[in-house]
C-alpha cells in the first residue's frame, strides 16, 4: 500500500486516534513530559492551575487539532490588559502545549499562539499594558524594632524570618535550606551558607556569608530533620510558605511583605553605605 501511495488503515485510525485528543488531554500529557526537566515541583502545579482555571474553559475539550487563533483571544483578551503577567503566562503555556501536538502530529499549519508574527499584531505589548509595582518593602529605620520583635516571640517562623533579613534570601531559599547546605559553622569569619543552583531562581549556586545574628539562630534549631526551618507540626518537613508572612500581618505590619526585605536592604545598603561621603 505504501509502495502504491496509499496509507494503511492502522496508520490512519492512529492519526485520526491522535486528532481526537483534546487539549487538555494534550496538556495533561505535555506537563507530564516536560515535569522532569522542571527544578521547581511546584510547576507543573501552575502550569496545570493555569490552563485548568483559564484556558479549559474555552477550548479545553476542543480537539487539539482544531484549536485557532480566535479561540485563543477568546481566552486571553479578557484577562490582557487586567493580569497581563498572567495572560502572557498563559500565552506562551498555550503554545508550548500546540507546539508539543505538532510535533506529534497531532495538528498541522501554523501555531496560532505565537507572539511574533502573530498574537504580536492582535494584542498590547506585554508590560506596557501596566505598571509595574514592587513588592511593598519596610523602611529599613524600622527593621531593628521588628527583630526585637521577633526575637521575642520564639516561634520557627520568627526565626526563618529573622534569618531572611540577615541574609537577605527568598522566602523559598530559607524554607528549603538544609544543615547540608551551611559550611564553617564553627568559624565566623568563615561561616557560609551555600544555596544551590537547582534552588536559585537564576539557576546558579549562590553564597551568603552569615552573619554573627544568623549564627545565633542556628543553635536553637533542633535539628530533628533535614530542614533547617522546621514544620512546628510535621517536625521533619519545612514550614508552610506563607507562614512568614501571617506572622507579619499578625504583628500589624500587613502592608508590607516578606520579599519586599530585599528591597530594604538594597535601599539600607545604597543610603548608608555606598552613598558618596
Amino acid at each position: 500500500m505504501l509502495r502504491a501511495g496509499q496509507t494503511p488503515p492502522a496508520v490512519i485510525a492512529r492519526q485520526r486516534a491522535r486528532a481526537a485528543l483534546t487539549f487538555d488531554q494534550c496538556a495533561t500529557l505535555y506537563i507530564q513530559a516536560k515535569r522532569p526537566e522542571w527544578k521547581n515541583a511546584k510547576h507543573a502545579q501552575q502550569w496545570t492551575n493555569t490552563i485548568a482555571q483559564l484556558a479549559s474553559p474555552v477550548f479545553g475539550s476542543s480537539p487539539v487539532a482544531s484549536v485557532t487563533r480566535d479561540d485563543i483571544l477568546r481566552c486571553l483578551e479578557p484577562i490582557w490588559l487586567i493580569h497581563n503577567e498572567t495572560a502572557s503566562r498563559l500565552r506562551g503555556r498555550i503554545e508550548c502545549v500546540l507546539g508539543w501536538a505538532k510535533a506529534k502530529s497531532m495538528r498541522e499549519g501554523d501555531n496560532p499562539a505565537v507572539w511574533k508574527g502573530g498574537l504580536q499584531s492582535l494584542l498590547p505589548a506585554p508590560g506596557k499594558t501596566q505598571k509595574v509595582v514592587n513588592h511593598p518593602s519596610m523602611p529599613y529605620a524600622d527593621v531593628p524594632k521588628l527583630l526585637l520583635q521577633l526575637k521575642t516571640i520564639g516561634r520557627e517562623s520568627a526565626k526563618a524570618l529573622i534569618f531572611l533579613i540577615l541574609t537577605t534570601a527568598r522566602t523559598s531559599e530559607v524554607l528549603g535550606s538544609t544543615w547540608t547546605e551551611l559550611r564553617h559553622l564553627d568559624n565566623a569569619k568563615d561561616a557560609t551558607w551555600i544555596i544551590p543552583g537547582l534552588r536559585m531562581k537564576a539557576g546558579r549556586e549562590h553564597r551568603v556569608p552569615l552573619s554573627t545574628g544568623a549564627l545565633r539562630l542556628l543553635p536553637d534549631q533542633s535539628r530533628l530533620g533535614p530542614c533547617i526551618f522546621s514544620n512546628a507540626v510535621l517536625g521533619d518537613k519545612a514550614m508552610s510558605n506563607m507562614a512568614m508572612a501571617m506572622l507579619l500581618r499578625r504583628l500589624g505590619y500587613s502592608q508590607f511583605t516578606v520579599h519586599g526585605f530585599r528591597s530594604t536592604f538594597r535601599n539600607w545598603a545604597a543610603k548608608s553605605i555606598c552613598a558618596p561621603t
